[in-house]
């Protein structure tokens, strides 16, 4: 059943999401063929999903389609995270929710299209980061509704301790001879030893996230920040979502002493800050654990963050 929202504004363009999810599991020039019958433009991103612009009868509009169904309901958590954003007026940092075809195999949401450029575009983007902080905590007050009030967010604390306790303990044992294991196997040794996943398990006051914390998912435009891209919304916390924001690999491009001057911006202070300082250590070696399968491909990044997550436990 697909789910309502207070704010549709137009009926799901069944002719032209029929002629495309057709083509998409064809040939590319039948695809190419139905983006130009019907005027669509290819956007960049999406992560899993294919993203389109389409000049409509309501105007531009933003055309997601799904394309990995693994029972993690995107889908649903992008209409339902982007409708209570646009029912609770801060519609203002993300996308409006025009309609959602909840197909069971390639769910399509369609939505108003964001202008601008990512942030990381900007030559100076520290005062953009601090618009990202106050948005981050403007939809940290949105109320918490069924179904988003008891789903966790993807890529939850949870989650990552699952990589680190069962997932990454397997691989490197399945590669005892590689010269990075040792080096490996002593940092999650130390996050064993550090009490951070006790930490982490304590309960802690839920809020509304966004999930993704990815910095090509923030634009800006007009001296206006927006956000993209909610898939993985769910239910957090604040010190969580903080800690994500600074530990996301995206943020290393950015110098560490701008993120502290944020933490307060994002919600840090002594009450929760203990967690917030186990999430970042948990989150960087989770983030360590990702780059170690591509070490061989990704050896700046692997680089990096290995320094990372060193500086974080000295």
């Amino acid at each position: 059943m697909t789910p309502q929202a207070t704010d549709v504004r137009s009926a799901a363009p069944a002719e032209l999401l029929a002629d495309l999810r057709a083509a998409r599991s064809g040939a590319d020039d039948q695809l190419q063929a139905v983006l130009d019958t019907w005027g669509l433009r290819p956007l960049s991103g999406g992560r899993n999903n294919h993203v389109y612009a389409w000049a409509g009868p309501d105007g531009d509009i933003c055309i997601k389609i799904y394309r990995k169904n693994d029972g993690r309901r995107r889908s649903e958590r992008e209409w339902h995270a982007l409708s209570a954003i646009a029912r609770h007026g801060t519609r203002h940092y993300a996308p409006t929710p025009l309609w959602l075809d909840d197909q069971d195999d390639q769910p399509a949401l369609g939505m108003s299209l964001v202008p601008g450029t990512p942030i990381t575009d900007l030559a100076d983007i520290s005062g953009t980061l601090k618009a990202l902080a106050e948005a981050t905590r403007a939809m940290q007050t949105i109320p918490l509704a069924e179904p988003l009030a008891s789903l966790d967010r993807i890529d939850s604390a949870a989650h990552y301790m699952i990589r680190l306790t069962d997932v990454w303990p397997q691989q490197l044992a399945d590669h005892p001879d590689d010269p990075q294991t040792p080096t490996m196997r002593a940092l999650l040794s130390q996050w064993e030893r550090s009490g951070d996943a006790d930490i982490l398990a304590r309960p802690a006051p839920a809020v509304f996230s966004r999930g993704d914390s990815n910095l090509l998912n923030w634009h800006h435009a007009a001296d206006q920040i927006f956000c993209v891209d909610f898939e993985f919304a769910g239910r957090s916390d604040v010190a969580v979502d903080a800690a994500d924001h600074t530990e996301h690999i995206s943020a290393r491009d950015f110098p560490d002493d701008v993120w502290r001057t944020l933490e307060a911006d994002l919600g840090v202070d002594h009450n929760n800050r203990a967690r917030f300082e186990a999430a970042q250590r948990t989150i960087a070696l989770r983030w360590l654990a990702a780059l170690w399968k591509q070490r061989d491909r990704r050896v700046e990044e692997f680089t990096t963050q290995l320094q990372r997550v060193q500086n974080l436990f000295n």
